[in-house]
């Protein structure tokens, strides 16, 4: 019996690789800076799970941007805009794949799974060459060995990085991503060769697409793949690991049927409808890799449970077939529970991180083999009874309020398109409305500021009189770039989720519990731990002193009910909608109170609506009913005039476009550039939307600044599509990350090209435009 671990953190306890990344970036730090704080991190991560008896400890999981890009970067698939032309894949190059620069856009960013991480879409072409080009693998498979730590490479898989990636722009539409599978094959062969040159005795092979609903082609292609590196891999053992939801019964046979794949993992957390597949015939000659250890929420294992399971598997493959590991990696959870030291005691003994994850699976694979540690299991016993008995975390008129909920529709009486001709009476919007979507750059100023009142190092009146007058200052820059509807800026927010999370009951937050969700970019979700309610109003001060400011239309800016979920920790005892509805209502009563002292359009984000998205089809309907329907809730009340806004980002959202409809708000703004423009090709194909929309016209994750020019032909390609007194001009989201020095040249420039556009339509002498035109003008 031995332990296992699929992958782990990579930013560090202190988010040392954040602030080393970000150091580098800015000029601040040396190539060979970086690298040494990576390979401590590394080594660091190596010996924690030595120390806690893990048997097999994974290798090239870390990353200094994305893993997926690493496997790009490992097959030399570099697009040729980035004018690499072989040998070593520098910092420059492979940041640039990421971040874009000055000259060159990035690659597509998208979410990983239905997880908040993001991961760099590698983009490839029938006539796509590849070369064994990034030796990263190999490298750290030394590095642990040289520190005498023998580990179990983990490589993405080749058919799930194939399913993973997109053709570029203009490929002819036949053309099968999997038809490349032969020419990547011999450079995994030429990988696996060398890490055998190495001594490596075991691989992990993540193959996470095989939870996916995949066609016979698709499932073909796995057998093909392993079948062809069955030849390099005698002597090795292959571990095949999957994750993130129960795996599909023809999956499941074909993958049990691989000769080469000597072990195989599943997730037992999400996918514990697997346990009948295995029951029904697992083969034994294979290990099996349970992963019973939640890999994606921070909820203290229940041990007892865990061990009962584990015992059934153990009689059903044999005690020297079956592996103890977790879910999947730890990639997604906070890195360790002993630096929480303000938190709450009860809580925290429901908790466990990362580290904390370690010695959950350690534990249980020792109790296996009759070396319980009858102390360790007693005091995670002792927890969950205390988690199922504390007055904490029921609210008996919270439950009462969801319970009336169900089986009500919460829609808006009007229809949309007379919603935004009573709103046009009252705002008297320009064709083509600008905008922001929320957040301004957050400096270092403002985040000492936050940090020095959180701590009381400056009284309540200073700190809102800084506040006060940072949001002036936004508000006079919009006004000078000539933005018609503003946004106040957030400069009191530390994150879109936490800062409401703070003032809801039902939240708890730690003060380290920061996870990677794309690049150097950190969150640290709340832990949703009970029942959920608004104390008070959370935003209505800031708003109203925002739009006291001005005499243009200033928006409310909430986080939807559906985000402040998916990027939170969520309770796990009770279902998922419930909470959701539960925040949805606390979220009503906040835009119900904006509405009521003036703010005439409220933007309710929702960016992780298609995150939280199942990964299998059979289970899609059923969310996105009540994850819609939560939106709804939020603002059914509301008077016409009122405007609502949502905002979505960085997920493919074209198969639920027809859900995102059925939310009924007034304008959404929609992640655009950085895809490839493929929301478009939605409207393309038929989709008529009738509510305002804007589809992003730069992407704000790169420092690239987009030109006028740039912008003006992103415009003109939405006008193709989209009618122009529905069309919105935004950036992609909202710009905390970036600079003052990028936000003002771009946003001016988006301005710039949208006045360029409305010249154009008014020069347009067609009746049809006349008559649009003269509708949005006498409005």
């Amino acid at each position: 019996m031995v332990s296992h671990i699929v992958g782990y953190p990579r930013m560090g306890p202190k988010r040392e690789l954040k602030f080393a990344l970000e150091a580098f970036w800015d000029g601040k730090s040396s190539a060979e800076e970086l690298q040494k704080v990576g390979d401590n991190l590394k080594l660091s991560t190596w010996k924690q799970m030595v120390d806690a008896g893990i048997k097999f400890i994974p290798s090239n999981t870390f990353s200094y941007y994305d893993h997926v890009l690493d496997t790009t970067a490992m097959l030399g698939a570099i697009p040729p805009r980035y004018g690499w032309s072989g040998g070593d894949i520098g910092f420059d190059v492979y940041f640039s794949m990421a971040r874009g620069n000055a000259c060159i856009p990035a690659m597509e960013l998208t979410k990983w799974f239905d997880t908040n991480y993001h991961y760099i879409v590698p983009e490839l072409e029938p006539n796509s060459k590849f070369f064994y080009a990034s030796r990263k693998a190999v490298q750290e498979y030394r590095e642990a060995k040289a520190h005498g730590i023998d580990t179990v490479p983990v490589l993405l898989g080749p058919v799930s990085y194939l399913l993973l990636s997109k053709p570029v722009k203009g490929v002819d539409k036949s053309f099968s991503l999997l038809s490349l599978l032969d020419k990547i094959l011999p450079v995994y062969k030429e990988i696996v060769d060398e890490l055998m040159a190495a001594g490596v005795s075991w691989i992990q092979f993540d193959e996470p697409t095989l939870v996916m609903d995949l066609d016979s082609r698709q499932l073909n292609a796995f057998t093909h793949a392993y079948t062809e590196l069955e030849s390099s891999i005698s002597g090795l053992t292959i571990l095949l690991e999957t994750y993130f939801a129960d795996i599909p019964a023809d999956a499941y046979k074909t993958i049990t049927a691989l000769k080469g794949v000597s072990a195989i993992g599943f997730d037992l957390v999400r996918g514990s409808k697997t346990l009948d597949l295995i029951r029904n015939g697992f083969p034994p000659e294979k290990y099996l890799f349970a992963g019973v250890v939640d890999g994606r929420n921070i909820w203290a294992n229940d041990l007892e449970a865990s061990l009962t399971t584990l015992k059934t598997l153990k009689g059903m493959v044999g005690e020297d077939k079956l592996v103890v590991s977790t879910s999947c990696s730890l990639l997604h959870t906070a890195f360790d529970l002993e630096t929480e030291i303000k938190m709450n005691k009860e809580l925290k003994s429901w908790l466990a991180f990362a580290a904390q994850k370690l010695l959950e699976v350690s534990s249980l694979e020792k109790a296996l083999t009759n070396l319980k540690n009858e102390a360790f299991f007693s005091a995670n016993a002792a927890a969950q009874a205390s988690r199922k008995a504390s007055s904490r975390v029921t609210n008996a008129a919270v439950q009462e309020a969801v319970s009336l909920l169900r089986g009500s529709d919460h829609r808006r009486a009007t229809n949309v398109s007379d919603r935004l001709e009573a709103q046009q009476r009252k705002l008297k919007l320009p064709i083509l409305p600008t905008t922001a979507l929320g957040s301004f750059p957050q400096t270092l100023g403002l985040r000492k500021l936050r940090r020095e009142y959180k701590i009381n190092k400056i009284s309540e009146e200073d700190y809102v009189k800084a506040i006060k007058e940072e949001i002036n200052q936004v508000v006079k820059l919009q006004e000078e770039l000539d933005l018609d509807v503003l946004v106040h800026g957030e400069p009191e927010r530390n994150d879109m989720v936490e800062y409401f999370g703070e003032q809801l009951s039902g939240f708890a937050f730690s003060e380290n519990g920061w996870i990677q969700s794309y690049g150097s970019r950190c969150v640290k979700p709340p832990i949703i731990y009970g029942d959920v309610s608004r104390p008070k109003a959370m935003t209505v001060f800031w708003s109203s002193l925002a739009e006291s400011m001005t005499k243009r239309p200033m928006k409310g800016m909430l986080t939807g009910p559906i985000t402040l979920l998916n990027w939170s920790f969520v309770r796990n005892d009770q279902p998922r909608f419930d909470t959701c509805y539960q925040i949805a209502l606390a979220i009503k009563d906040e835009v119900e109170d904006l509405e009521k002292v003036g703010i005439n359009i409220i933007q309710i984000d929702e960016p992780a609506l298609r995150e939280g998205l199942p990964i299998r089809k059979s289970e899609q309907a059923f969310y996105l009913e009540w994850a819609v329907h939560s939106f709804r809730i939020t603002n059914c009340c509301v008077q016409d005039t009122t405007q609502i806004h949502t905002h979505m980002c960085y997920s493919n959202f074209n198969d639920i476009i027809h859900s995102i409809m059925d939310m009924d708000a007034d304008v959404i703004s929609i992640e655009n550039s950085r895809s490839d423009e493929k929301l478009l090709s939605v409207f393309h194909e038929g989709v008529k939307y009738s509510a305002g929309i804007g589809p992003g016209v730069y992407d704000i994750h790169s420092p690239r600044i987009p030109s006028v020019e740039e912008i003006v032909e992103c415009i003109k390609k939405m006008l193709a599509v989209l009618d122009c007194t529905i069309l919105w001009v935004n950036p992609d989201c909202g710009l905390k990350t970036r600079k003052y020095s990028e936000v003002k040249p771009a946003l001016s420039n988006m301005v710039a090209a949208v006045k360029i556009i409305r010249k154009q339509l008014i020069a347009n002498k067609s009746e049809l435009f006349s008559s649009l035109w003269k509708a949005r003008t006498d409005c």
